[in-house]
């Protein structure tokens, strides 16, 4: 039987699917649990990229740290002697670093004051001299003195304790009279009574300033200091901290620093003299055997 014009128009209806047969409500819970799915895994993807792109920065952060901590070192100790050049191609073989976390260490030691970078040259490690090392005391004269009545304040007995060990384990180390000795518990001493004080800005002020001027110990500590009395002296300071008398250990801390300043300001007008250290620690003031790096 023919069909008609009407009949041949109309299509077949198509059959609904699940979800479209679905009440609204379904629906809507279908969809949000597909979005709720989907952000879950972008989130996953997200916080382990994080994870990662934070574990790559700590890796990058550790490795510019020790570079920095090495290279400091060096300078202090004189394994870079003042006025030398460095190369950091030649400083990543001795090191077994990349050149990033080398460049790194020499731009904030040079914000410290340590190196120089010199135009169309290259590093230097900057050398102090006497005057700059006595301007040094100056100031740590006027911050030290206070951060110590600070440090007797805030002082616990593990804080003594640890004083009392850092002069303890040098003497026993090293008999009390090496240059070794000396630059070792003076700065462990120093930092630690700093720390004491609760001050983090001043006391790391302080830490600048004593590694600035750690560098001259070892190339004239024979002419400029009297490791005997800085010995005392350092024992004075840790007595007053134990009978919590701020002032004495204010008085103390003056009278250390300026008696190095003296010392410095002798040899500046009069040359240099007769110095504290053993006989046989005098070796120990050469520079330490070193690998060129230029």
């Amino acid at each position: 039987m023919p069909q008609t014009r009407g009949e041949r128009g109309t299509r077949p209806k198509r059959k609904a699917s699940a979800a479209e047969a679905a009440p609204p409500a379904e629906k809507d819970r279908e969809r949000d649990g597909k979005l709720r799915d989907r952000r879950e895994r972008e989130r996953d993807g997200g916080e382990r990229g994080g994870e990662r792109d934070r574990g790559e920065r700590d890796k990058g952060a550790s490795l510019s740290d020790r570079a920095y901590q090495q290279i400091k070192e060096m300078i202090l100790t004189l394994f870079f002697l003042p006025g030398q050049y460095l190369n950091e191609a030649a400083i990543c073989d001795l090191l077994k670093l990349g050149r990033t976390p080398v460049h790194q260490a020499l731009q904030l030691l040079q914000v410290e004051g340590l190196v120089e970078v010199v135009p169309r040259k290259g590093v230097i490690v900057r050398p102090d001299s006497i005057n700059e090392v006595v301007e040094i005391l100056d100031a740590r004269i006027l911050v030290e003195v206070e951060l110590v009545r600070r440090a007797v304040a805030n002082s616990t007995r593990e804080d003594i304790k640890e004083l009392t060990a850092i002069l303890e384990k040098t003497n026993r180390r090293h008999g009390g009279g090496s240059l070794d000795a000396f630059v070792e518990s003076d700065r462990a001493f120093h930092v630690k009574l700093s720390a004491m004080s609760g001050n983090a800005i001043l006391a790391d002020f302080v830490r600048l300033m004593h590694e600035r001027s750690t560098r001259f110990w070892y190339l004239h500590l024979w002419q400029t200091v009297d490791v005997y009395a800085a010995g005392r002296e350092h024992r004075t300071i840790l007595e007053a901290m134990e009978t919590r008398d701020p002032e004495r250990a204010a008085r103390a801390m003056r009278k250390h620093i300026e008696n190095l300043r003296e010392r410095l300001q002798h040899i500046l007008h009069h040359g240099p003299g007769r110095g504290g250290v053993r006989p046989a620690a005098a070796p120990a003031a050469q520079p330490r055997t070193r690998r060129a790096v230029t």
